[in-house]
């Protein structure tokens, strides 16, 4: 390894061990008070500001988590639940729950070594300088000096001393020093992840309510067409029916308002092939099968009154369940934007791998959406929340809107 490479990579280390004085200072700090607050919290299992003093540990821990994942190259998770109940049950939760336990083992371990490797990381720089330059100054300083591991009292050692410990400061300083730093990103990220029972146990929660989701969404679907056929098919059906029988009554007597009934009926079939239509593209648009869903978002896109900006990998198909969720979430996005954005153009955007599709919908409009505010948006986050997916909503207010959706398909 080059000599320019060695620096830069122990100027990162140290920076890196350098930074972590800012969560390594306060850890020290708060470790000091951990054996009370365990000791308190022992005595008295309902503390009810056990949640509140945990809360500092809490940041801190989300400030080096964010630093160990840059360092590392990985995302480190949080293993926190949301708080839920009262001040005593979350005590309870938290007093039982590991990753708080983890938390503590952390700022301790974090707080006293964090503080010692940065202060070794900072000194090695000028150590190596100083100690070089020792042969040429050892004679001035006051008898009996020392300099850290040595006492240079004659020439021979002012010669030789120095530079082996120059040496050993190198050595501290360009092998040991980013190996500390690695080892320091190490701890935060095994002691600050999530376990692999409390990970399965979230998973399995998550999935439980995404079932649930889908079960809720399938149902409201189903509701919604048997409204749609009663409503729409089912009352055009029955119109034609009492028209076709009227004009049969009819027929002999009067020809003419019987030729005028049968055209009646004639036009409420069409109309009724109309809504069915309408109710078969809402399960699954037939575009999808006959264009596929490169085709069936620039049809949407073209009925929009703005200009859409389309980004379409134009090759390869998703699974048949992927690409109508796809759809869906496409065509109620841009109808959002219609209605509601003001904005003056769009982009839609489908990105496909071997493992998910991504979409993303953009807008230059107010911005300010909420989808707790209306059914469009909970509607695509329970469709997509039901194949597993991911929904982002990005609104800020006079920012436009950006959804971005991952969806997981087979390869």
């Amino acid at each position: 390894m080059g000599a320019r490479r060695l620096v830069r990579r122990s100027g990162a280390a140290t920076r890196y061990l350098v930074a972590g004085l800012r969560t390594a200072l306060p850890a020290t700090l708060l470790s000091a008070f951990v054996p009370l607050v365990t000791v308190l919290a022992v005595l008295f299992i309902a503390l009810p500001w056990l949640p509140d003093l945990i809360k500092p540990v809490r940041a801190l821990a989300r400030i080096e988590r964010r630093r160990a994942g840059e360092a590392l190259g990985r995302e480190i998770p949080e293993p926190y639940e949301p708080p839920r109940g009262t001040a005593v049950e979350q005590t309870v939760r938290l007093l039982g729950s590991s990753s708080t336990w983890r938390d503590l083992l952390w700022l301790t371990l974090h707080g006293w070594t964090g503080l010692v490797m940065a202060v070794l990381a900072i000194g090695m720089w000028p150590s190596i300088p100083a100690s070089l330059s020792l042969a040429l100054w050892w004679w001035a300083a006051p008898e009996g000096s020392q300099s850290a591991f040595i006492v240079l009292d004659s020439w021979p050692k002012a010669l030789t001393m120095p530079f082996l410990q120059a040496a050993l400061y190198a050595v501290i300083l360009f092998w040991l020093v980013p190996r500390l730093a690695r080892w320091q990103a190490l701890l935060a990220g095994f002691l600050l992840r999530p376990t692999r029972r409390s990970a399965l146990t979230e998973r399995v929660e998550l999935l439980s309510a995404t079932r649930a989701e889908a079960i809720e969404a399938h149902g409201a679907e189903l509701r919604r067409i048997e409204r749609d056929l009663h409503d729409g098919t089912q009352a055009q059906l029955v119109a034609v029916a009492l028209r076709l029988g009227l004009a049969d009554r009819r027929f002999d007597a009067d020809p003419v308002a019987a030729r005028t009934l049968f055209l009646q009926a004639r036009d409420g079939v069409e109309d009724a092939l109309t809504q069915l239509r309408t109710v078969i593209r809402g399960i699954y648009p037939p575009i999808l099968s006959d264009r596929g869903l490169d085709g069936a978002v620039r049809a949407l896109a073209a009925a929009l009154p703005i200009p859409v900006h389309l980004d379409l990998p134009g090759e390869g198909r998703a699974p048949a369940a992927v690409e109508a969720a796809a759809y869906f979430v496409v065509a109620e996005a841009l109808t959002n934007i219609a209605r509601h954005s003001g904005a003056a153009r769009a982009e839609v955007s489908l990105q496909r791998s071997r493992t998910c599709l991504r979409v993303r919908v953009r807008d230059d409009g107010k911005g300010g959406a909420d989808p707790d505010r209306g059914s469009g948006l909970a509607g695509i986050r329970r469709r997509v929340a039901a194949l597993d997916g991911t929904t982002r909503i990005d609104s800020p207010a006079g920012g436009g809107t950006t959804l971005e959706v991952e969806l997981p398909c087979a390869s």
